[in-house]
């Protein structure tokens, strides 16, 4: 079964909330957490990554919490996945050079062809079209 991960779920539903809130005021990651009922200490390091990725920014303080860098919107769903997970592939075979069965295998022209597409489909859509 093809799915996104928990990771990008989560980072998707953050931005999501962000974006719905006023872009003045920083949102905590508590605030999130609770509201989604996400893990407090996995979303704050998803949500560090997307902010050293400049999806996001970071507001240090008391009162502080992340924001959407304006740049967010350039950003691709296969950027997003590949910020937070490496590089996309279907199989490990397409991003893990090691298999020992790739010098043998019998799908690797159909299973290439199809993470193309799917890459090519994820590559089209925008994160603030998400949001």
């Amino acid at each position: 079964m093809l799915k996104l991960s928990k990771t990008i779920e989560y980072a998707l539903i953050s931005i999501n909330h962000i974006s719905q809130c006023d872009q003045d005021t920083p949102i905590s990651v508590k605030k999130i957490s609770k509201k989604h009922n996400i893990s407090f200490e996995l979303l704050a390091k998803i949500l560090q990554k997307l902010s050293k990725a400049k999806i996001l920014k970071a507001i240090q303080g008391p009162k502080g919490g992340y924001k959407l860098n304006d740049k967010y919107k350039n950003f691709t769903l296969i950027q997003l996945i590949e910020i937070l997970e490496g590089p996309f592939g279907i199989t490990g075979c397409l991003t893990d050079h090691d298999c020992e069965q790739i010098s043998k295998c019998n799908i690797i022209t159909p299973v290439e062809r199809i993470n193309s597409q799917v890459y090519k489909v994820f590559n089209e859509i925008k994160l603030n079209e998400i949001t």
